[in-house]
């Protein structure tokens, strides 16, 4: 057994740096190969829980009670998965969707 120690200059040899070719500059067209893959975007206004027997009781009309409040953000689901909090916009009589919030991995209650 050696009783050799490393030091700092030793420990960052150049062969433990990743390449500079990881460091350059990534662009839009970097990103073409995944242009055409399909996604399934969501935005959830709010849940609520029912039993079978409330559901057929539905009819036009008929009001749910959702857990979200008038005014508070909405969900943003990407293929299952909460990416952003949003606003609900009207734009040209339609409903619609803006990101106000980017939610970083694994981070549900920010």
């Amino acid at each position: 057994m050696s009783d050799e120690t490393l030091n700092l200059e030793q420990f960052n040899a150049p062969a433990l740096q990743p390449p500079a070719e990881d460091f350059e500059e990534k662009t839009a067209n970097d990103l073409a190969p995944v242009f055409d893959v399909p996604v399934q975007i969501s935005a959830v206004i709010g849940k609520t829980t029912m039993s079978v027997a409330e559901l057929l009781k539905l009819n036009q009309g008929s009001v749910l009670e959702l857990d979200r409040k008038v005014g508070e953000a909405i969900d943003i689901y990407v293929n299952n998965r909460l990416v952003a909090r949003g606003e609900v916009v009207v734009v040209d009589e339609r409903l619609g969707v803006t990101m106000t919030e980017i939610i970083k991995d694994g981070d549900t209650n920010a």
